[in-house]
C-alpha cells in the first residue's frame, strides 16, 4: 500500500504509478449516474436540518404542548421559553459542528456523519419522551449535537467527491433537502393539529428518528472521500475510492490525472501549511494577511461571514416564528396554511439552482438573490407600517388588521423573498464553504462556516420573540426592515468579496484565489497543473517526491503573484 504518516510527502513508492497530465481540462473523468446517485442520497442530511428548523415552528403552536410548559389554561409560551426551546438545538449545533471538524480529519468523513446520526437519535428519545421543560430543552440540545455533526461534514464530503462540472448542483441538492424537511415539518404539523391528545406533539418530533436511521444506514454503503485518504497518505486507497465515483477502472487516464492533481496539491498545500500539532492546525486557519485575498485568514472569514450573511437575510423568521406572528395579526384564518404555502414555495425554488449556479455561477446569484430579497423585505415592511400588519382594531376581543388586502400582498411579497432566498443564498452558501479552502484545513474550515451559521441562527432564534413578542419589542412589520436592511449588507458583501468559482476542481480554485480577486475572478483560467508544478519524469508519471518548495516558489513567483482586494 502507498501509505505514509500524516505530515510526511506523498510517495507513490511500491503502490500504483501516478501518471499526471498538464492538459487543464483532463483531470477529471467524466460524470457518471453513480457519482450522481452517491452526492443525491448524501445530501439527505439536508432533512435534519430543514425538518429540526421546521416542526418546532408547530410544536411551539400547539395547544396542548403549551400547556405541559406553561400550566392548563395558559394560551401562548412565554417569551423566554419560546426562545430558549427554539434556539437550544442551534446552540448544540455550534459546538457539534466545531467538534466535528476534528473528528472528521481523525476518524474521516463518513464515520463523522454516521456517528452525528447516533447522537441525533439519542436527542430525538429523549424529547419524545418529555414531560416538561427540562427534557425537551435537553433533548433539543443533544439533537443540535447531532445536526452539527451531519450539517458541516456533508457539505465536506459532497465537495471532496462531487465532479467539478456539476459540483454547485450537487451540493445544491443539501439545501433542496433542507426544503424537503421543512415541508415535511409543515405537513407533519398540519396534520396534528386537530388531535386532542400529547401526540399533537410527539408525533412530529418522534418523525425525527427516520431521519437519523435512514441517512446513517446508508453512509455505511457509500465510500469515504478520496480526499480525506490523500491527506492521510493512503494513495491506493484514494486510487479505490475514485474508481468507483467516476465509474472508471484503476488504469484509467482520467484517475490517474485526477489523482495526481489530487496528490500534487495535497503535498503543495502541506509545504504551505506544514502540519505543526492539534492546535497548530487550528490556528493556520486563521493564517496570513487580512487583504491578501488567498490567505487562510481571509478564506475563514470568507466562509464563516457567508453563512452570518445568509442568516441575517431573515429567512428563519419566516419559518420559525410564522405561525405565532401571523395568528397575531388576525387576519389569517389558518396560519399554518399559510406557513406550509412559504414552505411549498421554497421546495419549488430550490432547484431553480441547479441549473443556474453552474449557467450563471456562484457570485452573480449571490448579488442578484440579495438585491431581489432587499426589495421584497422593504416593500413587506413599507405595506404593513401604513395599511398592512400594523394598522388592526378589536373585534371580539382581538386585534383584527384593517385591511385584508394589504396583508395579502405583504404575505404575496414574502412569498417572493423566500424564492429569492431558495434559488440563490440558500444553496449558494453552502456550495462556496466546500469550495473554498485548501487540504491541510478543509475540514476545521468547512466546520466553523458550519458554526457560524448555527451561531448566528441562534442569535437571531434568541432574539426574535423580544423583537415581535406583543409584551415585548412588538415591532410587527417593522422588523422587515431589519431583515431588509442586512440583505443590503449582504448585496454589497457578495459585489466585494465573493469570488467565482464555477467550473473549477478544487484545487484549481485554490490557485484562482492566489492569483486573483474576487471581483476579477469570474474571468480567470487555469494555465497550468499542479502535477505539472511538482514535476512529472519522461513517462508522464509524477514523480516519487514533490520538488521543494523552493521550487514550487520560484514557479509561482513567473505566474501572476496573489493580488490584495
Amino acid at each position: 500500500m502507498s501509505t505514509v504518516k500524516s505530515g510526511e510527502h506523498i510517495s507513490n513508492e511500491g503502490g500504483i504509478g501516478l501518471k499526471g497530465t498538464t492538459d487543464i481540462e483532463r483531470i477529471e473523468g467524466p460524470v457518471s449516474v453513480k457519482a450522481y446517485l452517491m452526492c443525491a442520497f448524501a445530501s439527505f442530511g439536508g432533512i435534519f436540518f430543514g425538518y429540526d428548523s421546521g416542526y418546532i415552528n408547530g410544536v411551539t403552536g400547539s395547544p396542548i404542548f403549551i400547556e405541559l410548559i406553561e400550566g392548563p389554561g395558559v394560551k401562548a409560551l412565554t417569551t423566554s421559553h419560546n426562545s430558549l426551546i427554539v434556539s437550544i438545538l442551534s446552540a448544540g449545533t455550534f459546538f457539534g459542528a466545531i467538534i466535528a471538524g476534528d473528528l472528521a480529519d481523525m476518524m474521516g468523513r463518513r464515520p463523522t456523519i454516521i456517528a452525528g446520526c447516533l447522537i441525533y437519535i439519542i436527542g430525538v428519545i429523549l424529547q419524545s419522551a418529555s414531560h416538561g421543560l427540562g427534557l425537551i430543552v435537553a433533548g433539543r440540545l443533544i439533537a443540535g449535537f447531532g445536526v452539527g455533526f451531519v450539517s458541516a461534514i456533508i457539505i465536506l464530503y459532497m465537495s471532496e467527491i462531487c465532479p467539478k462540472k456539476v459540483r454547485g448542483a450537487l451540493v445544491s441538492g443539501y439545501q433542496f433537502c433542507v426544503t424537503i424537511g421543512l415541508l415535511l415539518a409543515s405537513c407533519v404539523n398540519y396534520a396534528v393539529q386537530g388531535r386532542a391528545d400529547t401526540g399533537q406533539y410527539r408525533i412530529p418530533i418522534a418523525v425525527q428518528f427516520a431521519w437519523g436511521i435512514i441517512l446513517g444506514t446508508g453512509l455505511f454503503f457509500l465510500p469515504e472521500s478520496p480526499r480525506y485518504y490523500v491527506k492521510k497518505g493512503n494513495v491506493d486507497a484514494a486510487a479505490g475510492v475514485l474508481c468507483r465515483l467516476r465509474g472508471q477502472s484503476m488504469d484509467s487516464e482520467y484517475i490517474q490525472a485526477e489523482l495526481s492533481e489530487i496528490v500534487a496539491n495535497a503535498e503543495y498545500e502541506r509545504q504551505m501549511i506544514p502540519a505543526t500539532g492539534y492546535f497548530g492546525t487550528w490556528m493556520a486557519c486563521f493564517s496570513g494577511g487580512l487583504w491578501n485575498s488567498a490567505s487562510n485568514l481571509r478564506r475563514t472569514i470568507l466562509g464563516t461571514s457567508l453563512q452570518m450573511m445568509q442568516q441575517w437575510t431573515g429567512v428563519n423568521f419566516i419559518f420559525y416564528f410564522s405561525t405565532p406572528f401571523l395568528q397575531s395579526t388576525g387576519a389569517i384564518s389558518n396560519p399554518f396554511i399559510i406557513s406550509l404555502i412559504f414552505t411549498l414555495v421554497n421546495v419549488c425554488s430550490t432547484p431553480i439552482s441547479f441549473w443556474t449556479i453552474e449557467r450563471f455561477g456562484r457570485r452573480p446569484l449571490l448579488i442578484g438573490g440579495a438585491a431581489g430579497m432587499l426589495v421584497c423585505q422593504f416593500i413587506v415592511g413599507i405595506v404593513g407600517v401604513t395599511v398592512g400588519f400594523n394598522k388592526v382594531h378589536l373585534e371580539n376581543g382581538a386585534d383584527i388588521a384593517n385591511n385584508i388586502p394589504a396583508v395579502n400582498a405583504q404575505i404575496a411579497f414574502i412569498a417572493l423573498f423566500i424564492f429569492f432566498f431558495a434559488s440563490t443564498w440558500g444553496p449558494g452558501a453552502w456550495v462556496l464553504i466546500g469550495e473554498i479552502f485548501p487540504l491541510p484545513i478543509r475540514s476545521r474550515g468547512v466546520a466553523l462556516s458550519t458554526a457560524s451559521n448555527w451561531l448566528w441562527n441562534t442569535i437571531i432564534t434568541v432574539i426574535t420573540p423580544y423583537m415581535v413578542g406583543t409584551s415585548e419589542g412588538n415591532l410587527k412589520s417593522s422588523v422587515f426592515f431589519v431583515w431588509g436592511g442586512l440583505c443590503t449588507c449582504a448585496l454589497v458583501y457578495a459585489y466585494f468579496l465573493v469570488p467565482e468559482t464555477k467550473g473549477l476542481s478544487l484545487e484549481q480554485i485554490d490557485r484562482m484565489l492566489e492569483e486573483t480577486t474576487p471581483r476579477q475572478s469570474a474571468a480567470w483560467r487555469p494555465t497550468t497543473t499542479y502535477a505539472a508544478q511538482a514535476g512529472m519524469n519522461s513517462d508522464g508519471f509524477l514523480k516519487e517526491k514533490t520538488e521543494k518548495i523552493d521550487d514550487i516558489n520560484a514557479m509561482n513567483a513567473r505566474q501572476a503573484p496573489a493580488r490584495d482586494l
